[in-house]
């Protein structure tokens, strides 16, 4: 009780609603996310962020980008429980092979993320992805038929497109990124009960074409611009997986992610300056709603 308690004074300092509370007063919504390094926040402070906030079902104590749904949540108003199963290097296929039961329950809302290249011996080859990404949504329809099943579509590695050993070497550094969403797009066309693709390979896209983000962490960064990707130039930093939360939150609940505004709590918790979480949210609003990627 107690803990509780102090629980909530601390959302209610952060001026964030108290866990479980929204501000409408709407029953939570259940989302789970399934996917890899790029759903837990690898090599970056977003890996074991607010982990306690979120329900992670491998016991790793994950926080991740799941966390940051949840806290964008909460400052919504918006009331979601939020779980994740995650584990590095893994593809869809080997969710379905080894954690099917675990993830085997009623959710009304599930984010699948396949691996960074789709095969990941056969770079960009969606055959693995279009038959499990349909088996995981058929087990989650067969337990809730209104369940709202998505999948991320992930970013451009600079690490495989600025080294030469790099499937992707000597290409722009958004064909990647397009690539990927290709595949994954015909995934959600195969199966009737995919609902949605979020585009955050787009996003990141969208970041460098607006200017907020350096597009070559290889040959150092912009003045004024973010890097996107951490140390390896594969994961995302800090601002990669802000920017992929916040692609992921405006999609699956509707809500204005510029609404969060410069003062955002996981922003000045993760050290993005209140101009930058600015910059990100208005990109995220522009790939959710099909808007040019200018600057501004």
């Amino acid at each position: 009780m107690i803990k509780g308690l102090v629980a909530m004074l601390m959302a209610t300092a952060l001026g964030a609603p108290a866990p479980g509370v929204a501000q409408d007063g709407a029953p939570a919504q259940t989302i789970l996310f399934v996917g890899n390094s790029f759903t837990y926040g690898a090599n970056s402070p977003v890996w074991k962020y607010r982990a306690d906030s979120v329900t992670d079902l491998n016991h790793d104590g994950v926080g991740g980008v799941p966390a940051l749904f949840r806290l964008f949540t909460q400052e919504a108003g918006l009331n979601y429980a939020v779980s994740l199963e995650t584990s590095g290097g893994k593809t869809l296929k080997w969710h379905w092979d080894n954690r099917r039961a675990l993830l085997d329950r009623r959710w009304d809302h599930v984010v699948l993320q396949e691996y960074s290249t789709l095969d990941p011996v056969k770079p960009g080859d969606p055959a693995d992805t279009i038959a499990y990404a349909g088996r995981l949504a058929g087990l989650f329809v067969a337990r809730n038929a209104n369940v709202e099943v998505s999948l991320t579509a992930t970013w451009s590695r600079p690490d495989l497109t600025y080294q030469k050993a790099g499937h992707w070497y000597g290409q722009p550094i958004a064909q990647m990124a397009l690539d990927v969403r290709h595949g994954i797009d015909q995934a959600a066309k195969a199966w009737p009960a995919i609902d949605k693709v979020h585009p955050v390979g787009q996003a990141f896209t969208c970041a460098i074409a607006a200017g907020v983000a350096d597009p070559d962490p290889y040959d150092g960064i912009g003045f004024g611009q973010v890097d996107l990707w951490t140390w390896d130039h594969y994961h995302a930093s800090a601002y990669g997986y802000y920017l992929e939360a916040l692609t992921v939150f405006a999609d699956v609940t509707g809500k204005d992610p510029r609404a969060l505004g410069a003062q955002e709590i996981a922003a000045r918790e993760l050290g993005i300056s209140p101009t930058d979480a600015q910059r990100l949210q208005r990109v995220a609003a522009l790939v959710t709603t099909g808007q040019p990627c200018t600057p501004g």
